[in-house]
């Protein structure tokens, strides 16, 4: 018999929704790619992305979602290193296409991790004032995609 598979506390479904947004991200990479788009125009849009939802998700996180377990927990300081590795991949201008490509991979691969074990292990210690918490400073708001140059379609 399987596990079933645990319900996202309310508190966190906004922060799942963004991460489809980051998922969406790693797609618009690959697609991109696949239709031979310059690296420099897929850059400038995941820049923006970068700037404007990853940076605000990654101290959302780090600020008040990883705090809830201890900071020796093995998971945390697994996804404290991915947020890390992530940034220097986005600040990285040498090699635009090979940071590009390690992003489309890495994002994918840690926002699965999040959801898929480190989430389930924070909802199983949170109180409901941490959750409660959680929602009272995230607002989530409508999503704002830059559709100047969408490369992608």
């Amino acid at each position: 018999m399987t596990q079933k598979p645990l319900k996202r506390h309310k508190a966190l479904q906004p922060i799942s929704r963004e991460h489809h947004h980051g998922l969406l991200l790693s797609w618009k990479i690959r697609s991109g790619f696949s239709k031979n788009v310059e690296a420099e125009r897929i850059k400038i849009y995941a820049d923006w992305f970068f700037k404007n939802h990853l940076i605000p998700h990654f101290e959302l996180e780090e600020t008040h979602i990883f705090s809830i377990m201890d900071g020796s927990n093995e998971l945390v300081k697994r996804a404290l290193a991915e947020h890390r590795r992530l940034k220097r991949l986005f600040a990285d201008t040498e090699d635009i296409e090979k940071s590009l490509h390690k992003i489309e991979e890495e994002l994918e691969q840690h926002i699965r991790f999040e959801e898929r074990t480190l989430f389930p292990e924070i909802q199983k210690v949170a109180t409901e004032e941490q959750m409660a918490h959680i929602a009272e400073v995230h607002h989530e708001e409508g999503f704002v995609d830059k559709l100047d140059d969408e490369f992608w379609v």
